[in-house]
């Protein structure tokens, strides 16, 4: 599918999410879609990197707090001109009085935003021991990981990070088991704000062609170097956005990208995708547009993948995050492009091919997805012939060593299956518990592949492989000082406003006292098909440690029960969202787990939206609320970027009257009311934010601070150089990590930590 086609939520499919930022290889676009700039379906905590420094099992627990929050200075926050503007929609006008800070480009946002991070870096610095939670989750993430391996050419390629590196390195070894470093990102740039954000190889492996992003930017810089010498062949591509890198042999690839944009390169709206082959060597000037010059080709993602085997190109097109149209053309037919799916009724993409064999994954006439084969001569839907039929469980899959890979979701939960190419089912691949796995997938000439698994008390781990036997065994595991004996994970289902049984997964210590309400962080996203499955973080590991429960709901919006769940979430149905939110809550609350004194509301992207819609409905649930990068104007969220990609979802406040008083309804800008307590309040967002634009968190806070009556802190920490979460440095997400925590804890009540037992 389209890469990076959606909010990107971080993944994910979203996360992944606040991940280690290991890239991909890629040899065309990923699998994913707008949502997917950010590792597969994970939630933002997903970090993957737990302590080896610190014992978890000595514990660290949250003491000495009280059943109040401490009390705070009367905080004075910046002043925050308003302007008379109004916009009128089906004849009601609308007032936007802080439109002004919409415009990222001009001096007094900018004098807004550091008078506004002045106020909270005082606020937060204030808190005893906000330093301590930043040295304990450094040294929770001290240790060093790998990615799974992959060959190319002659090499071994793979990621590692030492465990303090802001940015893995990409390393490769010969036959002869010497290492070397490939691509150091952390070389980039002397204050690692410059990532690597996506590597792909020729068909050889004699080029290699590599993304980098600046600040977080989804903006893309390629450069093309030869893989022995790493000479750079050609000047670097420039303006490349929500691209895959499709290589046609060692000739060139194929990439995608939108025509510069005029004014602010963060938030002009971009609607155009192009879709572009470069050849080695040539300057970017050169590069040939192969699709979407006309305005009949108009679409807002193009992508062009050129199948294993070298014989096809699929150009996949899109104006949403969901459902693409389909046409597949012989490399050598260039001129004769078939369609395969001419609406974006549904989501499908090729897969594989092999001789006149075209091999897709498909929803249409199957929600939860199904595997079929067509060829050019026969590519209607309706000859098409299922290989792998749809099931009750929603369906993603992957190829390797001539195998498909079947990864199917059971009440959130991972199962991984192996077939032939002609759909004979030959095994299910045993995971060592209840938890996430990713699927195998590599190449057809590949005699091991690799898959990972983790849950919320494992982290991840990768696992080799044999296809031929089906054998697994553990090929990475991080060496760390955590014991998952200490921790219980429980799956529980609830009850939503109207009914609905919803699934959600609690995670504490097993020695808790269960007579007393504990701290607790409840995480959600509910959007965009994404689904929340288990998987291990540090920052999440750190909660735990400090004696705190975390919980996450599989709100309706996402896709762990298939395209219906996902579309109970959208458009006149998103409030099902919320509600199943707020129930998740008052089920923990009822249950004894925790107070409205002790409870946390934290989410990111769509999951930001969530935050500030349900704390606006329900100001009295929570104690705090931690809305991350959201996306709060629903009336103009699509004027930015690429957010009209997200209609599918959200619809737009353009599309009917019903519509925008709908979004109006719930908007988190426009439902905050005068004199009103709300709880107190840490917005998160980011200055080079360029697919949730900064902007919808600078209105919100805003908005909060000048209606909240109550005298609890609503602040706003806004990074620099960063952007949306994807290649975040180390250091950047352990301040904040850190701030978020003290803020959080501080405001439920905790005055000291405890010491590490002992210490």
């Amino acid at each position: 599918m389209i890469l990076n086609r959606c909010l990107g939520w971080l993944n994910p499919k979203h996360l992944k999410r606040y991940t280690d930022q290991v890239p991909n290889r890629c040899s065309g676009p990923s699998n994913g879609s707008l949502r997917r700039p950010a590792p597969r379906r994970e939630p933002f905590f997903t970090l993957s990197r737990l302590i080896p420094h610190v014992c978890l099992a000595l514990s660290v627990i949250l003491l000495a707090s009280c059943s109040d929050a401490p009390q705070q200075t009367e905080l004075k926050y910046p002043e925050t001109k308003t302007v008379e503007h109004t916009d009128l929609y089906f004849g009601q006008a609308v007032s936007d009085p802080y439109r002004w800070l919409e415009d990222d480009l001009s001096d007094e946002t900018a004098d807004w935003v550091s008078r506004q991070n002045k106020v909270t870096r005082g606020y937060l610095d204030q808190i005893p021991y906000r330093d301590e939670l930043a040295s304990r989750f450094a040294k929770l993430l001290d240790y060093p990981t790998e990615s799974s391996p992959f060959e190319e050419g002659a090499w071994i390629y793979f990621y590692r990070n030492n465990g303090t590196q802001n940015h893995s390195v990409l390393m490769r070894r010969d036959n002869t088991g010497k290492e070397e470093v490939f691509i150091d990102p952390n070389q980039f740039s002397e204050d690692a704000t410059t990532s690597l954000a996506g590597v792909s190889f020729s068909e050889s492996g004699q080029f290699v062609a590599y993304a980098t992003s600046s600040a977080g930017s989804d903006w893309r810089t390629v450069y093309v170097i030869e893989a022995e010498t790493k000479k750079e062949l050609n000047p670097p591509l420039k303006h490349v956005k929500f691209s895959g890198l499709s290589w046609v042999g060692d000739e060139g690839f194929y990439y995608s990208s939108y025509e510069p944009p005029q004014g602010s390169a963060l938030s002009a709206k971009v609607d155009q995708h192009l879709l572009y082959f470069h050849t080695v060597g040539a300057d970017q000037s050169r590069d040939k547009l192969i699709f979407g010059a006309e305005p009949t080709e108009q679409r807002r993602y193009i992508s062009g993948r050129v199948s294993e085997d070298q014989q096809y190109l699929a150009i996949e097109g899109a104006q949403t995050t969901a459902g693409n149209d389909l046409k597949i053309a012989r490399l050598d037919q260039l001129d004769r492009l078939v369609i395969l799916q001419e609406t974006f009724s549904a989501d499908t993409r090729l897969i594989a091919s092999k001789d006149d064999s075209i091999f897709l994954y498909t929803n249409h006439n199957a929600p939860n997805g199904r595997v079929v084969r067509a060829t050019l001569d026969q590519p209607r839907a309706e000859q098409w012939v299922d290989v792998i039929p749809e099931t009750d469980a929603p369906l993603e899959v992957a190829t390797g060593a001539g195998y498909l890979f079947a990864h199917y979701l059971v009440d959130a939960r991972s199962r991984l299956f192996q077939y032939t190419m002609s759909g004979q089912r030959l095994r299910e691949i045993p995971l060592p518990g209840l938890g996430s796995a990713s699927l195998p997938r590599g190449k057809e000439s590949d005699e091991a592949l690799y898959y990972r698994f983790t849950n919320y008390s494992t982290p991840s781990t990768i696992y080799h492989l044999d296809p031929e036997s089906g054998e697994s065994r553990v090929y990475f595991r991080p060496e760390i000082a955590f014991d998952p004996e200490a921790y219980v994970s429980t799956q529980v289902f609830y009850s939503s406003r109207d009914g609905t049984q919803v699934p959600m997964i609690i995670t504490h210590r097993k020695d808790r006292d269960s007579s007393v309400p504990a701290p607790l962080m409840l995480y959600g996203y509910g959007g965009f098909d994404i689904s929340l499955t288990p998987s291990f973080s540090s920052a999440v590991g750190l909660w735990l440690s400090l004696g705190g429960i975390y919980a996450v709901p599989n709100l309706r919006g996402g896709g762990e029960y298939g395209k219906a769940w996902h579309l109970s979430g959208t458009k006149l149905q998103k409030q099902n969202v919320f509600e199943d939110f707020i129930a998740a809550a008052e089920y923990l609350i009822d249950q004894g787990y925790t107070d409205s004194n002790k409870l946390a509301i934290r989410g990111r992207s769509n999951g930001g939206l969530l935050v500030g819609a349900v704390m606006t409905q329900r100001p009295d649930l929570m104690k705090v609320a931690l809305p991350g990068v959201g996306v709060m104007d629903m009336l103009r969220y699509h004027r930015f970027t690429a957010g009209a990609g997200w209609a599918y979802d959200y619809g737009t406040s353009e599309d009917n009257a019903e519509m925008f008083e709908y979004l109006k309804r719930y908007s988190p800008v426009h439902s905050l009311k005068p004199g009103v307590k709300y709880p107190a309040t840490l917005v998160t967002t980011a200055d080079h934010d360029d697919r949730v634009v900064p902007a919808h968190s600078f209105k919100f806070a805003a908005t909060l601070q000048a209606s909240h009556a109550g005298d609890t802190p609503t602040l706003i920490r806004i990074e620099t150089g960063a952007g949306h979460g994807a290649g975040t440095s180390l250091a950047k997400r352990i301040q904040q990590t850190a701030d978020e925590y003290a803020f959080t804890l501080h405001n439920l009540g905790v005055t000291q930590l405890e010491p590490v037992r002992g210490e």
